[in-house]
């Protein structure tokens, strides 16, 4: 059905060769983009790239409205769209972009949802890991996320050259490409060295393997944090990501500045961070109101 449209498959190769996007976001856009141009040949017989119009672009956010897409969702096609017509434009497929006129719906900003630190305290202080190498797996996986706010696709792809013992850090290999260091404790450090030393004989480069020396893939590292987290909170949701929302939150609400939270989550700007100063605010509130006399 994509037959009139190779040019996706070379702005998908820019995404992979020359912008270094992970392999999950690649498959993001690709799917956001299929969608879009599987619309135009059921609906608009496949017109040529030059003459896709912003009329027919809106069409598509109707229909997507109408299947009640969120917004979320939508505002993130039409930044996969832009992304794509800038590449055209840039390659010289078409001399003017439709996204130009085309308006993102608003977003109710929510709070990122976190684990309360005593909650957390108990899941490393009080839940039970197995001795084997899948509990091993499990607490240390628990742990790297809490105390690096690192991202799920960093985590399975972290390789043993990116830990420096000497200097106490991790080299995380963040979006685009981009490196961040993020200091570690002594006992996470301890942790990590006697379960590198123990790994299967048959072990890649990648830290976090199976007992079979394959690394992990993402739906396991889910379903892991998913299990272990439901144990010790009742938030509804519990992933990896939701540990990279306690890591950042924890910091803010004891004081960290905004600025060095904003380069250990390996932000490209604060305005991404200035959120978790919200739940610092929000916080502050519940005290107020629960201690003063008055509140």
């Amino acid at each position: 059905m994509l037959q009139p449209y190779p040019e996706l498959e070379s702005f998908l190769n820019y995404l992979r060769f020359e912008k270094r996007y992970s392999q999950h976001t690649v498959i993001a856009y690709r799917n956001d983009l299929e969608n879009f141009l599987n619309f135009l040949y059921k609906t608009f017989e496949a017109p040529v790239l030059k003459n896709i119009s912003a009329a027919m672009i809106r069409s598509w956010l109707a229909a997507l409205k109408e299947n009640e897409i969120t917004s979320k969702s939508i505002n993130r096609k039409i930044s996969a769209l832009k992304s794509f017509f800038k590449f055209l434009m840039r390659e010289g497929l078409v001399e003017t972009t439709p996204m130009s006129i085309i308006t993102a719906p608003k977003i109710n900003k929510r709070l990122p949802v976190y684990i309360e630190a005593k909650d957390m305290q108990t899941l490393f202080d009080f839940v039970e890991f197995s001795n084997d190498w899948q509990g091993k797996t499990e607490r240390l996986i628990l742990q790297l996320f809490y105390h690096t706010g690192m991202r799920i696709s960093e985590l399975i792809n972290l390789k043993k050259s990116q830990l420096d013992f000497s200097y106490k850090h991790i080299k995380i290999l963040g979006k685009g490409n981009k490196e961040r260091i993020v200091p570690l404790n002594a006992e996470i450090l301890n942790e990590l060295s006697d379960y590198i030393k123990q790994m299967p004989a048959s072990s890649a480069q990648n830290i976090f393997v199976n007992e079979n020396g394959k690394p992990l893939y993402a739906k396991e590292v889910y379903n892991l944090v998913k299990k272990n987290l439901s144990l010790v909170t009742t938030v509804k949701k519990k992933s990896p990501h939701i540990l990279r929302h306690s890591f950042a939150t924890h910091l803010s609400n004891n004081g960290a500045d905004l600025n060095a939270v904003k380069e250990l989550l390996g932000h490209s700007s604060l305005a991404a961070t200035q959120v978790y100063t919200h739940n610092s605010i929000e916080k502050l509130k519940e005290v107020f109101k629960k201690a003063h006399p008055k509140a």
